[in-house]
């Protein structure tokens, strides 16, 4: 099982060190901008690095949304970054599930879903695999609740996408982490990532902060049984730089009787 955090773009081999983590997740561009990115320098270097990459796409985009200004981009967006987290030898690309509007039919959301990987067939389709991730808030979201989300995959399953279940978004988003891997992949069929975060906020808060793993409002042992159950990487998202996800990964490889990478 690896096991990483998100960390700055700037050095992320450096930063995995420092972390004697096995995988890292950075973004290519600001997260918060339209901007696509720019080729790395240091690419080859991270094609040949035995770190696991895996990139995340900027929280603007929003491929479900209605309005054409946001999701036309938003389809751009995302491919620029899937060709572009190739170029680094990226093992998938994250990316939030995304909303419609309060008063917007879900289901025409949904049908964006696809459309949106039609698009990209159309140019070859994605480099890397597209990792939907689970989100904490809002009624009208494509992948918080179960429900929604298994209406989300009966649109878009045929393509081979990929999920990543983020412990806090699930807490925080109202569905309970016990039994929760099962429940999901009853669904998906797989998990493809986990992003281990504890939650400053209350079950079913709907609010999106996380918290160290020993801190917070969710039981780290039921954090610890999402990922076992789920077999898959991990990757923490985690405050307090390299010391403290240096610390939340030591405690899941004590958790789970993993051995720290060789120096």
């Amino acid at each position: 099982m690896r096991i990483g955090a998100h960390v700055d773009p700037a050095d992320p081999l450096a930063e995995a060190a420092s972390r004697a983590a096995e995988a890292v997740q950075f973004f290519l561009a600001d997260p918060q901008g339209w901007k696509a990115p720019v080729p790395r320098p240091d690419a080859e270097r991270l094609r040949a690095a035995e770190v696991d990459l895996y990139v995340h796409a900027p929280y603007v985009i929003n491929v479900a949304t209605l309005n054409n200004r946001i999701r036309i981009p938003s389809r751009k967006l995302l491919l620029a970054h899937a060709t572009a987290a190739a170029t680094i030898g990226a093992t998938g690309l994250i990316v939030h599930g995304g909303h419609v509007n309060a008063g917007d039919d879900l289901a025409v959301g949904f049908d964006n879903w696809r459309k949106t990987f039609a698009y990209a067939a159309e140019s070859g389709g994605f480099q890397v695999p597209v990792l939907i991730e689970n989100t904490a808030g809002g009624d009208n979201a494509c992948a918080r609740r179960l429900d929604a989300l298994a209406r989300l995959w009966d649109a878009i399953g045929e393509y081979g996408v990929g999920f990543c279940l983020d412990t806090c978004h699930a807490h925080a988003g109202g569905e309970e982490l016990l039994g929760l891997v099962d429940r999901i992949k009853a669904i998906t069929g797989r998990i493809d990532l986990v992003h281990a975060n504890n939650s400053k906020d209350a079950f079913g808060s709907g609010r999106d902060r996380h918290d160290n793993l020993a801190g917070g409002t969710i039981d780290p042992d039921l954090v610890v049984a999402v990922i076992r159950a789920a077999g898959a990487p991990v990757i923490v998202e985690t405050p307090g730089g390299a010391v403290r996800q240096g610390e939340d990964i030591t405690f899941l490889r004590d958790q789970l009787g993993a051995e720290a990478p060789a120096a």
